[in-house]
């Protein structure tokens, strides 16, 4: 699946030091650039598209919005974190791949609690790790009503890192397994005898393992409001759940994504914000 939401949203961070930082209470603007999509886990087949992604960022006590998704914080400490966080992806068209005459993938959101641990800075607070559990609820919607699709447990460690080659600039690199119920492994690999043809037998899917994620980003300010950004993830799907599924057609899966991140709205009321990187 695509998930380009969370890149669209990447935002300045600096280093900690004993000044405030203070940064726009709220930020609105657009991501323009291209990128290569597969269309869903283990597909054989990826796109390039054209991306104009808009993003906000909300940097509010409890409601915050960024490059981690909407969250409502519910509880926090130094190194500890509880919050119930959204995300989302885009779809795909079946095409004439391996879905070809079955319905198109719609977009899809994710939303549900996540625990958060810094389990590691340095003295200098440039670089920390952090592990992270997150259960969210899968739906889909084709914009006329909305399906749930099941849960996904997508534990991550990830190494976060600010002012890496130039000063104000962000990188991170997570690495985890992803984990799904039954119902969201039916939306992507299921095949209906109705939809069955000799070189694409009826598949029934089933929970359980989808494999191992390697997401990356980095984000390189050139102004106040201009910003280069990159970032993507690599999969590998040895050991699925589904590998006998016909639509399961590749172990491994590139997503790339980059562009120039614009700021085109900045609140005049601003708020002290957190000095280390993706606070």
């Amino acid at each position: 699946m695509k998930h380009l939401l969370t890149c669209a949203c990447l935002l300045a961070a600096l280093p900690a030091s004993a000044q405030e930082i203070r940064r726009p209470l709220l930020e609105a603007g657009v991501l323009l650039g291209g990128g290569l999509l597969p269309d869903y886990p283990a597909a054989d087949r990826s796109d390039p598209r054209a991306l104009a992604l808009p993003w906000l960022i909300y940097r509010g006590e409890i409601l915050q919005s960024d490059e981690r998704g909407l969250r409502g914080r519910l509880y926090r400490s130094a190194d500890l974190e509880l919050t119930f966080n959204a995300n989302g992806a885009l779809g795909s068209e079946s095409g004439s791949g391996a879905r070809s005459g079955m319905e198109d993938l719609d977009p899809m959101g994710e939303i549900g609690p996540s625990l958060r641990w810094v389990a590691w800075r340095d003295t200098a607070r440039l670089t920390r790790i952090v592990l992270e559990a997150p259960v969210r609820a899968a739906f889909t919607t084709d914009f006329s009503r909305i399906r749930h699709r099941g849960f996904v447990f997508a534990p991550e460690a990830s190494v976060e890192r600010s002012d890496l080659f130039q000063a104000g600039s962000r990188a991170r690199i997570g690495l985890g397994p992803v984990f799904a119920t039954g119902g969201l492994m039916d939306y992507w690999y299921r095949v209906r005898p109705s939809e069955a043809r000799p070189d694409r037998p009826a598949y029934a899917a089933e929970g359980g393992y989808l494999g191992m994620r390697m997401q990356f980003s980095y984000r390189l300010p050139l102004t106040d409001r201009i910003s280069l950004t990159t970032g993507g993830r690599v999969e590998n799907f040895s050991g699925a759940a589904n590998a006998e599924s016909p639509l399961f057609r590749s172990e491994w899966n590139v997503t790339l994504v980059g562009g120039i991140s614009v700021s085109l709205y900045r609140s005049e009321t601003t708020v002290a914000s957190g000095a280390e990187p993706y606070d």
